[in-house]
C-alpha cells in the first residue's frame, strides 16, 4: 500500500464519518454536532495544542492549519484559531471524541460489509499524527522537548485507546482501499513479457544482494522451463513457491518481495500480482476467534498475490495463555492449503528466529522449500545506495562530503550498534544531510539561483548524525 497523503487521509476520515452516521453507530445522530464536524473539530483542538505549546502560534502555523483544513487564512480567522489557544495541558489526558465513534465501529464490526476492512479507528489515528507531524515541520528547527513530548504523549493515549479494544493495525499491513489487479487485461502477451523481462532486469540491477539475485533468478528460471513444458504437454513438476526470507533490518526483504509479486504476475503464477504486508499486531486479536477471522480477512485479501508478513516469529515467541499467535498460524496453514494455486506466502525476520517459528509447528516447515538470507551491506554498498538515492532526488555529494560520508557509514557498517539497520541507516542518513544542507543554503543570499548550491550536500552537512 502507498503511504496516504494528509489530504488523502482527511478525505478518507471524512467518508468515514459519513458511513459512521448512516449507520447511526453510538447513536451518533442524536448529537448536536455531526460526525464530520465533530471530527473536523478534534483535528483543528489538536493542531492548535501543537502550534500553541511553546506559547505562541506562528503565521505559518496558521497557513499549515488552514491549508490542510480548509479553512479561510484571513486575519478574523487567524484570530478565532488564536483564541483556541486556551485549551489546557489536560488536553493530552483525553482521546478525540471522533475516534470513540471510530474503535466502538469496529470492535462492534457496525459496519457490514465494512469497505474499510475494520481500521477506521487506525484511520482517524494516522491523520491526526500526520497531522501533528506537519504542524511540528514548519519549524523543525525551533521545536521544543515540550512540543514534541505533548504530541507523543497525545499519539501515544489514542495508541493506548485503540489497542485496549484490540482494532489496532501497524505499520504496512493497513489496507485502507481494496486492491486493485496490478496489469489491465488489455496487456497482450508481448508486452507481459517485455514487462516481466523489465523487472527482472530491475531485480538484478539492485545493489548488493547477490545470492538473493542467484536464488530468485533460479526459482524463475524453473518457474518459465515449467511453463514451456506445460505448453509442449509434457509432465511438470510441482514448484513450491512459499519463501523464508532471513535477514536484518533493511536488507530489502520488504522491496524484493514487492518485485516478486509482479514478477509472478506476468510469469502467469498469480492473477492480480498485488502484496499484502503484514505483521504480527495485523493478525493477532485479544479474544477467541477474532483472530481467525481476522486472518482470514487478510487471506482474501492476498488471494491472486503474496501475502508478506513481516518478523513472522512474533506470532510463535509467546505460547503462554490468552496469546492467540498459534491460532493465526492455524489459520494461515490451513489458508496455504486451501488456496495452493491462489496464494504465495513469505514470512521474514531475523534468521535465528525465524529457524525457531519454522520448528514451532510440525506444519510449518513443511510449507516452505524456498529459504533466501539477505545479508547485511557492506559500507561501499551503503555508500552506493546514498549515492543513488540522491541522485534520485537531484542531490550530490561534494568531494570531501563523499568522504566523511564513506566514514561514517564504514564504521557504522564495522561496529553494527544494536539499531544497525542497512539501507534505513542510509535514508535517515540521506535525510539528516538534506535537511542540514536546507538549514545552510537558505540563509546565503541568491542560493536559489544556484542550482549547484541547491544540489550539493557538503562534509558540514552531515556533522551530527549518531553514527555510534
Amino acid at each position: 500500500m502507498k503511504r496516504l497523503e494528509l489530504r488523502e487521509l482527511i478525505q478518507l476520515s471524512d467518508e468515514i464519518c459519513d458511513e459512521l452516521t448512516g449507520a447511526n453507530v453510538g447513536n451518533i445522530l442524536a448529537q448536536k454536532m455531526t460526525l464530520k464536524e465533530r471530527f473536523r473539530d478534534d483535528l483543528l483542538r489538536f493542531a492548535i495544542f501543537l502550534a500553541n505549546a511553546d506559547g505562541r502560534i506562528e503565521k505559518n502555523e496558521i497557513e499549515i492549519i488552514c491549508e490542510y483544513l480548509n479553512l479561510n487564512a484571513d486575519e478574523s480567522e487567524a484570530e478565532r484559531l488564536k483564541s483556541l489557544a486556551g485549551i489546557n495541558d489536560g488536553f493530552a489526558d483525553e482521546v478525540p471524541e471522533s475516534l470513540k465513534y471510530a474503535v466502538l465501529a469496529d470492535a462492534g464490526q457496525k459496519l457490514n460489509p465494512d469497505p474499510y476492512k475494520g481500521q477506521k479507528a487506525m484511520i482517524f489515528y494516522d491523520t491526526f499524527k500526520l497531522l501533528g507531524q506537519t504542524i511540528l515541520a514548519v519549524n523543525p528547527r525551533e521545536v521544543s522537548d515540550v512540543t514534541g513530548l505533548k504530541f507523543t504523549l497525545y499519539v501515544d493515549r489514542m495508541e493506548k485507546f485503540i489497542k485496549e479494544l484490540a482494532v489496532w493495525y501497524a505499520g504496512n499491513q493497513k489496507i485502507y482501499r481494496p486492491v486493485e489487479p496490478a496489469i489491465p487485461d488489455s496487456e497482450t502477451e508481448s508486452e507481459k513479457a517485455e514487462k516481466l523481462e523489465e523487472l527482472l532486469e530491475k531485480l538484478n540491477s539492485l545493489i548488493g544482494l547477490e545470492n538473493v539475485k542467484h536464488q530468485v533468478g533460479s526459482l524463475v528460471n524453473l518457474i518459465r522451463v515449467q511453463k514451456m513444458r506445460e505448453k509442449q504437454g509434457m509432465k511438470t513438476s510441482s514448484v513450491s513457491k512459499h519463501m523464508v526470507f532471513m535477514g536484518n533490518p533493511g536488507t530489502g526483504k520488504t522491496t524484493v518481495a514487492r518485485m516478486l509479486a509482479e514478477i509472478y504476475k506476468y510469469l502467469g503464477v498469480l492473477r492480480k500480482g498485488q502484496l499484502v504486508e503484514v505483521d504480527r499486531s495485523g493478525l493477532v486479536r485479544g479474544y477467541v476467534g477474532q483472530t481467525a477471522t481476522r486472518v482470514q480477512e487478510v487471506v482474501d485479501e492476498a488471494l491472486g498475490g503474496i501475502l508478506f508478513i513481516d518478523e513472522a516469529y512474533s506470532l510463535t515467541v509467546n505460547k503462554g495463555e490468552g496469546d492467540f499467535g498459534q491460532e493465526a498460524v492455524d489459520t494461515l496453514l490451513k489458508a496455504m492449503e486451501d488456496h495452493r494455486d491462489d496464494l504465495i506466502v513469505i514470512v521474514a525476520g531475523y534468521t535465528d528466529l525465524m529457524d525457531q517459528f519454522l520448528e514451532s509447528n510440525p506444519g510449518l516447515r513443511s510449507r516452505f522449500n524456498n529459504f533466501i538470507r539477505f545479508e547485511d551491506y557492506t559500507a561501499e554498498q551503503m555508500m552506493d545506495i546514498l549515492k543513488k538515492n540522491l541522485a534520485e532526488q537531484e542531490y550530490k555529494l561534494s568531494d570531501d562530503a563523499k568522504k566523511a560520508a564513506f566514514e561514517m557509514l564504514k564504521k557504522r557498517a564495522g561496529n553494527k550498534p544494536e539499531n544497525f539497520a542497512n539501507a534505513r541507516d542510509v535514508r535517515n542518513f540521506m535525510e539528516h544531510a538534506i535537511t542540514n544542507q536546507a538549514s545552510r543554503i537558505v540563509k546565503m543570499e541568491h542560493a536559489g539561483e544556484d542550482k549547484e548550491i541547491l544540489g550539493t550536500i557538503e562534509a558540514e552537512d552531515l556533522q551530527d548524525f549518531e553514527t555510534a
